[in-house]
């Protein structure tokens, strides 16, 4: 755009005006000419750019006018009497106040910086020095001319010192270094080196001398205002301040002359006058005050600096509690120690945190990890250290006897189980209860922290695993379970990798007739015979599977294999095309986003329609899974595969996720089905899902059927569908084919044991 090339513009002008009255070319157009144009640019450059705030740059239009007229004033009055003459100084003296406040009114945005302004001082103390030595007594010395005008050349010098305090604090201050800035900064050292020029021909007694001494200021003019042309204008009121203020070299190039200079001038000097002395010693002896003063403040700095990161890596941004690390510190050092009471561990993980996560947002998460570890805190005693060493899990350390550490752990879990308020999204404050899952262990034989946190870390997964929201003292057998739990999840690796486990398949059957007799359907369930332990139970690898992060893979192949087998069974006649097959998803498969592409991959390569197949979730992937969740399961609905939902009625079974989510069957827990015909209420309770299934057009499914009264209450409560023993265990897919052949030919259940 063309504004943002009018500081070019600009620059060119002042440039070329500037050569031309040097050379005596138009020598009466310079100052006529890049003057006003100068000024123009002050006023309106920041707002061609919508600068904000303009107040420094309204202070610095103000400087420029004021210094222009005091140039011309100055033009005007050459050879007039003392004290007209001096009338331009009037204005130039306005314009360095105003060039003052300007300078300060950034300052103020940017915000002053202590070690900026210690490091300013040193460098204007050394010009300071110089400069009243150099020039400041020699022209106030200067006999027979007016006290005003040998004030003003003695106090140009000084008004060039603060003038050259202001800037360097501005360098050091800001990290900006964008074209403006360095344009601004020129304007200022052509300032200083315009007026150094007359000071040195103001200590002979002169106060004009070659016109060449008014090059720097029409240069000055020049840069100036195409500083405030610049794009980058914009940019200096939101100047990024330096966060270390460091002694780089850059900087010492220029502490280093003003350290010197008090010490190089007493060596230069041959004969010092009295108040020589005293210029000299003050100004050194400041110099080492603030020397000492800035190193005094780089030490407690570094020092500051040092223990706010130990403490950064030793203790949690969010809770302010020591992490895993200090953690492991304090407990060693607790285990050295000799005291009464042994050394107790307690290591808790939130239950139904990730619910908490999910439905109210991370930020509402944080606060929550918060609460828990400040309620954690003030039930403990002092004695008792509290960490948090995961993203919902804590450790509490203390050294007590047993009894004070069962009493600890009530308390423990009592202040955990009290209601929680977390906020988020458009919620404003609700009440939650997550509860913990802790695992306990005494520090009897173990001799490092990290012993400890591993036993600990045990028994709170033993807890978890026997319901949660409880806690378990660790024993020796519970170390014997994890070295299980581990050469199994390595077993199963190479099983899973190597396709070693197979699918058995469960019959479906309608109900409709009372009796069972025509299969409509299967389910299809992974087995593992392990070559040297034998037959694995499913709870016991799938718990691993979902652990070590295979669920997903053997779930990708128990699904791709038992739509194969149902392509297959379809192509030879074993099934009719109304048959389904039945297979249980985890909830970590439903959280790939690209898991229902595959499903209806595996679909179109079996060629077997997307209604044959029924995807078996769990409750809890309603409640816990989130929108992406619901996204993908009314994508696999669009699809046309089917969703029941698994064991429902052991969790939370509530309508109103039925009517959210696009499901289209429940399975009835074979919990319910067990009591049928010797429990009431377990009849109420199926009678009550049949009915809500009916109005919500679910179908139902019934498992764990083993009885034939338990099939007959089943059929007079209007249970459609039913699996279960008494029409046959999983068994392998041939059996399974064998099974329906033999049903069909007599017209009754009968029972297939798997081999």
């Amino acid at each position: 755009m063309v504004r943002d090339r009018l500081w070019i513009g600009l620059l060119g002008v002042g440039l070329a005006a500037t050569a031309l009255w040097a050379f005596d070319v138009l020598p009466g157009l310079a100052f006529p000419l890049i003057g006003p144009l100068s000024a123009l640019a002050w006023a309106f450059g920041p707002r061609l750019h919508d600068v904000r705030p303009r107040r420094p740059w309204r202070l610095l239009t103000a400087a420029s006018l004021f210094f222009l007229v005091g140039i011309v004033v100055r033009a005007l009055l050459v050879g007039r009497p003392y004290p007209v003459a001096q009338l331009g100084d009037v204005f130039s003296v306005c314009g360095f106040a105003l060039l003052m406040a300007g300078m300060l009114s950034f300052l103020n945005r940017w915000g002053l910086n202590r070690h900026a302004l210690l490091d300013g001082l040193i460098v204007c103390i050394g010009a300071a020095v110089t400069s009243a030595l150099l020039f400041v007594l020699p022209a106030v010395a200067i006999p027979g001319r007016p006290v005003l005008v040998s004030v003003l050349a003695g106090g140009y010098p000084i008004l060039d010192i603060v003038v050259l305090l202001l800037g360097v604090n501005m360098a050091f201050t800001t990290a900006v270094r964008q074209p403006s800035f360095q344009l601004l900064g020129a304007m200022m050292l052509l300032v200083f080196a315009g007026d150094l020029g007359y000071a040195v021909i103001g200590r002979h007694g002169q106060i004009s001398g070659s016109k060449l001494l008014d090059l720097p200021f029409l240069v000055a003019f020049t840069v100036g205002g195409a500083a405030a042309l610049h794009p980058t204008a914009k940019a200096l009121a939101q100047a990024t301040p330096l966060p270390v203020q460091a002694w780089s070299p850059a900087r010492m190039l220029i502490i280093g002359p003003a350290v010197a200079a008090p010490f190089l001038l007493t060596a230069l000097l041959a004969h010092p006058s009295p108040q020589s002395r005293w210029i000299l010693a003050t100004g050194g002896a400041a110099i080492v005050a603030l020397l000492l003063v800035r190193a005094s403040d780089a030490v407690q700095s570094h020092a500051a600096a040092q223990r706010r990161f130990e403490h950064q890596a030793t203790h949690d941004p969010l809770t302010g509690l020591p992490n895993r690390r200090l953690l492991q510190i304090m407990v060693d050092r607790r285990l050295a120690e000799r005291g009464p009471g042994e050394v107790w561990m307690f290591y808790l993980d939130l239950d139904g945190f990730k619910l908490v996560n999910d439905s109210w947002g991370h930020a509402a998460g944080d606060r929550l990890i918060v609460q828990v570890g400040a309620r954690l805190r003030h039930a403990l005693p002092a004695a008792a250290s509290v960490a948090r060493v995961g993203g919902d899990e804590f450790v509490v350390v203390q050294r007590c006897s047993e009894p004070e550490a069962m009493a600890g752990a009530r308390r423990i879990m009592e202040c955990v189980e009290r209601p929680l308020v977390v906020t988020g999204g458009d919620n404003q404050g609700a009440e939650v209860v997550v509860g913990a899952s802790m695992g306990i262990v005494r520090a009897d034989a173990h001799d490092s922290a990290e012993a400890l946190m591993r036993d600990a870390d045990t028994a709170m997964y033993q807890a978890k695993e026997q319901g949660r929201n409880r806690w378990t003292v660790f024993d020796a057998s519970m170390r014997d379970a994890v070295r299980e739990r581990v050469e199994i999840e390595v077993a199963l690796r190479a099983a899973v990798a190597q396709e070693q486990l197979s699918i058995a398949y469960q019959p479906i059957v309608d109900l409709t007739d009372g009796l069972g007799t025509r299969t409509v359907g299967a389910e299809a369930l992974v087995r593992w015979e392990h070559p040297v332990r034998g037959w694995i139970g499913p709870n016991m690898f799938i718990a691993v599977a979902e652990d070590a992060n295979l669920i997903s893979a053997l779930g990708a192949w128990v699904l791709r294999e038992s739509v194969q087998q149902l392509a297959r069974w379809r192509d030879k006649g074993v099934v009719d095309g109304d048959f389904w097959m039945s297979v249980n998803v985890s909830p970590r498969q439903l959280g790939d986003a690209a898991f229902a592409d595959r499903v209806a991959a595996i679909l179109a390569q079996a060629r077997v329609p997307a209604a044959n197949l029924v995807l078996e979730i769990t409750e809890s992937v309603m409640v816990e899974g989130g929108e992406q969740t619901e996204r993908l399961l009314l994508r696999l609905r669009e699809l046309g595969v089917r969703i029941s939902v698994d064991d429902f009625g052991t969790g939370f079974s509530a309508l109103g996720y039925l009517r959210r989510h696009p499901v289209t069957g429940v399975k009835i827990d074979r919990s319910f089905v067990g009591g049928l015909g010797a429990s009431i209420e377990d009849e109420e309770i199926v009678r009550a899902v049949v009915a809500m299934s009916s109005a919500l057009n679910l179908a139902v499914v019934a498992e764990g059927v083993e009885t034939t009264a338990q099939r007959d209450v089943l059929a007079a409560l209007r249970v459609p569908l039913a699996q279960g023993w008494l029409w046959g265990r999983a068994v392998p897919a041939s059996t399974f084919a064998a099974q329906i052949r033999a049903r069909e030919r007599v017209g009754e259940p009968i029972a297939v044991r798997s081999d």
